[in-house]
């Protein structure tokens, strides 16, 4: 046998060893790899992933195995009957958790480290993670949907790590309190433009881009968050940017995770631009004969070039619930009514602003203006906005029974349809049995139609509400302004986003979490076997 022969047999052993060997590799690598990869044609191929792509997904039976691991690593693990309770609901929200709805444990992490070394142990043994804030949200965003959940708190998260007044911009961790911030902020005459329920903590206002009365010259946390620092399914920590206000770096990955409801990433850091505080300020209350002069008056002062600080319309119904509470100092007529908060550099400037102002109330038939001359007649002007959600909780105590509910809606349409939606959404209720008050953030068109109810009445309230959030939508609206969707409005996302959208965002879901453990089952469905009613 020639060399050539010899050569080239042993060639061909080599290639069928190394054949079998690679066979055997990809076999095993696939059936390894598969272990974090959803199914079907939901990743890698394709550029959306439908629900019926995805299997059910397979969480941890015994979450108590793996506690001393997570305390080792020197968080805090609790499971007290008080915090399940506390972490579990709140009595904001019309939509209940069910019975099994409850955590097992609720960790409290101190640093992003911590919650990274948390995420890796429960994305290893795929344990449901649920992240929590201030706990008021109001469309069950962290519902324990999902048996053996561990909360993961970040209320502990609560140091301000730089405020930089020269660039006009603050270093916070995610449990940080908004008003907590402005506090702080006080020495060098600055603010946090963002201002939701006093409860609201960063992570949680990211998490569900949360406004508030500010939000017509100062935007939502889209327009306020310069950059993100947050944790992955995996416990990968990323910075979604650096400091300065423009960037064309890559991705926007800030605007990803802000809206996310924590089902993309745990936030723990964040930049957030603050601003000046106006040197000059007033406020200026208008009270109009109806829905309609008053959001005329509205569009106008946008289109002359005012920029208020604040623009709340509260309707007649509302007036009336603060005149009964006696929460204010002086009574008002019950009719709608537009509290205007008016800031500038000086007072020259203010006062242009309130004559134009003026005019372009008395072109729309206002019934009355007043404008504070000093800080204590601002104070005592907004009290009737400040009090208001507590004014309705006492009529409808008083007036309909003690343990009345209130069902708050969250609509919010382009400003120029505001006027006839309002006037639609008033003729549904007054064509049911119900009361409702409405309060709207008017300069951005996001109201809340509140109606009072009791527990008997939840499904025709519901149909109500339906009703409302449908009318929206078909006037290009969104059904949730600032709340967020959670998984109560889950449904109401297919009818303004449509199947191709949503399934997109479920693609974004399985890549970067695809065992599904972060948050499950809020904004959509990820699970085929999803009966859930919303």
């Amino acid at each position: 046998m020639s060399w050539r022969r010899v050569s080239l047999k042993l060639i061909g052993y080599s290639a069928t060893a190394t054949v079998v060997v690679s066979s055997i590799a990809y076999k095993y690598g696939q059936r390894n790899c598969s272990i974090n990869i959803p199914q079907g044609d939901s990743f890698p191929n394709g550029s959306t992933t439908r629900l019926t792509d995805l299997k059910p997904p397979k969480y941890c039976s015994d979450v108590s195995k793996f506690i001393p691991e997570l305390k080792n690593c020197g968080i805090q693990i609790v499971n007290s009957k008080p915090e399940i309770e506390h972490h579990t609901g709140n009595d904001f929200t019309t939509h209940k958790p069910l019975a099994n709805e409850v955590p097992e444990y609720v960790a409290y992490p101190k640093t992003t480290e911590e919650v990274s070394q948390l995420l890796k142990i429960c994305n290893r043994e795929k344990i449901p993670v649920v992240p929590f804030s201030g706990g008021s949200s109001l469309e069950g965003h962290f519902h324990s949907t999902r048996p053996g959940s561990i909360v993961v708190d970040t209320s502990k998260m609560n140091k301000i790590l730089a405020i930089n007044e020269n660039d006009l911009d603050v270093v916070v961790q995610a449990g940080v309190n908004w008003q907590q911030l402005n506090s702080a902020l006080q020495p060098y005459e600055l603010f946090f433009g963002t201002d939701c329920g006093p409860q609201g903590l960063i992570s949680g206002m990211i998490g569900t881009n949360a406004s508030g009365i500010n939000a017509s010259r100062y935007g939502a946390m889209s327009a306020n968050v310069i950059s993100i620092t947050a944790v992955l399914a995996d416990g990968t920590i990323v910075k979604t940017r650096q400091r300065p206000r423009k960037s064309s770096a890559g991705y926007n990955l800030t605007n990803l995770f802000i809206g996310s409801e924590g089902t993309l990433a745990i936030v723990t850091e964040a930049v957030c631009k603050v601003y000046p505080k106006p040197r000059s300020e007033t406020v200026v209350v208008v009270q109009f004969p109806s829905i309609l002069e008053a959001t005329k008056t509205v569009a106008r002062v946008f289109r002359v070039g005012i920029q208020p600080s604040a623009i709340e319309l509260l309707d007649g119904d509302m007036m009336h619930c603060l005149n009964y509470s006696g929460y204010i100092t002086r009574p008002w007529l019950e009719l709608p009514t537009v509290f205007f908060k008016i800031g500038g550099i000086n007072d020259v400037v203010v006062k242009e602003n309130v004559s134009v102002l003026e005019e372009i109330t008395k072109e729309n038939q206002a019934k009355s203006f007043t404008f504070a001359e000093n800080k204590q007649e601002q104070e005592e002007l907004f009290s009737a906005r400040k009090n208001a959600f507590y004014a309705m909780i006492n009529w409808g105590k008083n007036e309909i029974d003690e343990d009345v509910r209130i069902w708050v809606t969250d609509i919010a349409v382009p400003l120029s349809r505001l006027s006839s939606v309002l006037h639609e959404i008033n003729k549904m209720i007054k064509a049911s049995k119900f009361r409702s008050i409405i309060l709207a953030h008017a300069g951005d068109g996001n109201f809340h139609a509140d109606i009072f109810y009791k527990e008997n009445e939840k499904v025709q309230v519901e149909a109500l509400v339906d009703q409302m959030i449908k009318l929206g939508l078909r006037n290009e609206g969104t059904a949730t302004g600032e709340h967020g969707i959670g998984n109560a409005k889950r449904r109401f996302l297919e009818l303004e986003l449509g199947n191709d959208t949503i399934n997109m965002m479920r693609k974004i879901k399985v890549s970067l979490d695809p065992n599904r453990i972060l948050n499950p089952d809020k904004i959509f469905k990820i699970d085929p076997n999803d009966k859930g009613e919303y």
